[in-house]
């Protein structure tokens, strides 16, 4: 099988994969949260998966568009490469903000922090947000297949994020 159907047949179920997170995984998240503690407690984590929300929703809609042009259908090139550097600069506003948002977490609960399970899983979803535009925009992170783990340990180093070198080139 050549490199382009490897990739096709990938993003057939990787770019659906990542709808189901960004449309239902997430948001079921977000309401499970919310059912189970008190809102008061929830800001920090909340604010975490509403930004991992807005990157996933990236992520789906670059790899639909690399599934798009890998099947020689239609895109609007010069869109989509706006759209990408748009929220490529709002995503550094909303994890500049997570700090902040982390303080207001604590002056809404006194200055209280409780290390349970709900903060651990609070920093970890912001961290996870900060990682996945990372992978996106920067370093591709993720070593999901035999072709990246080789890339790795051929060149001693991760590879540039897809996205980014597409944004470089201004061409999907």
């Amino acid at each position: 099988m050549n490199t382009k159907q490897r990739l096709i047949n990938r993003l057939k179920w990787y770019y659906p994969l990542e709808k189901l997170h960004t449309f239902v995984s997430f948001p079921f998240f977000i309401a499970l949260v919310l059912y189970v503690y008190p809102i008061q407690e929830t800001i920090f984590i909340i604010y975490g998966l509403l930004v991992c929300i807005y990157i996933l929703y990236q992520g789906q809609k670059y790899w639909k568009i690399k599934l798009y042009r890998l099947r020689n259908q239609p895109i609007d090139q010069e869109k989509n490469l706006q759209f990408f550097k748009k929220s490529k600069k709002i995503n550094v506003f909303l994890i500049g903000l997570i700090p902040i948002v982390f303080v207001i977490q604590l002056w809404v609960l006194n200055w209280k922090i409780t290390v349970d399970t709900l903060f651990f899983f609070s920093v970890f979803v912001n961290v996870f947000a900060v990682l996945e535009h990372i992978n996106y925009y920067h370093i591709q992170l993720m070593i999901d297949n035999k072709y990246d783990f080789q890339y790795v340990l051929r060149n001693k180093k991760l590879k540039p994020a897809r996205l980014a070198n597409d944004l470089k080139r201004r061409q999907f």
